[in-house]
């Protein structure tokens, strides 16, 4: 039984405690050693989409459905028919494609937080096997479940409660990816892991977490553009949470990189 597996064994039977000025003071100094490079990354990944985006739209739609009237007249468009499943499965494609890039931040944070070097090629380090298949996987599940739940709710004009409710899965779903690429989980018991960690602090998590989002939103303030570069602090965030609920060290590296995923609850 390696470290993590009794790490987790211990949370689920007498729970864990968070501080949450030492997880912030983590988070923000690991944040400095990433700022430039990961904002860097970050805008030219955003302006990639922005161009990918815009040409699936006109190519689509025409020229015309970028003008104010058309974008206007989709933001009153029910969703419906195939517009509905298109929608959806954009959605779900969308998540999928983009979870194995996001979690290279979380490798990045790992690296700066260990005085490692890291690179660009770091961004795409868990687009291989076996970390691939499981973090789309789990991105897949969830994604399928969240979106699922908000079109029914607006269908039926109860759209709050699908808000809350995606909301919700988000926040217990919060640390599937990290226990994936750092604990060496499958996607249905990274999820079911997730679950169980955060209901055991999910206040003291929520708090983090909206610490992260209004210290990531501050780029906002002098220039949009800065929001790429104060958004990684939400990556340095969640890999200081996962670190102090369970730890990140070269033991677990040596024997993820020796054996598949394993199972653990």
């Amino acid at each position: 039984m390696n470290r993590t597996q009794q790490r987790i064994e211990e949370i689920n039977k007498i729970g864990y405690q968070l501080d949450f000025s030492n997880v912030f003071n983590h988070a923000f100094e690991n944040y400095k050693k990433i700022a430039l490079y990961a904002g860097s990354i970050l805008l030219i990944f955003y302006f990639v989409l922005a161009i990918f985006g815009s040409s699936i739209v006109i190519s689509l739609f025409g020229i015309g459905s970028l003008t104010k009237e058309s974008i206007e007249n989709l933001q009153h468009l029910k969703l419906s028919g195939n517009f509905l499943i298109i929608y959806m499965t954009s959605m779900i494609l969308l998540a999928v494609f983009i979870a194995p890039f996001t979690a290279g931040f979380l490798k990045m944070a790992d690296c700066a937080d260990k005085d490692k070097e890291f690179n660009f090629a770091t961004i795409f380090y868990y687009y291989k096997l076996p970390y691939l298949t499981n973090i789309i996987g789990a991105t897949f599940i969830i994604s399928v479940i969240s979106i699922a739940i908000s079109i029914a709710t607006e269908m039926i004009n109860l759209s709050i409660y699908g808000t809350v409710i995606s909301l919700l899965i988000s926040l217990f779903t919060y640390l599937t990816i990290p226990l994936i690429v750092f604990g060496n989980f499958n996607a249905i018991d990274a999820i079911k892991t997730s679950f169980m960690l955060v209901s055991k602090q999910p206040l003291i998590l929520i708090g983090l977490l909206i610490v992260a989002g209004i210290a990531a939103m501050v780029g906002f303030i002098g220039c949009c553009i800065g929001v790429v570069f104060t958004l990684p602090f939400i990556y340095s965030m969640t890999y200081a949470i996962y670190c102090a609920i369970i730890g990140v060290d070269t033991l677990d590296e040596i024997e993820e990189s020796k054996s598949g995923p394993k199972t653990f609850l």
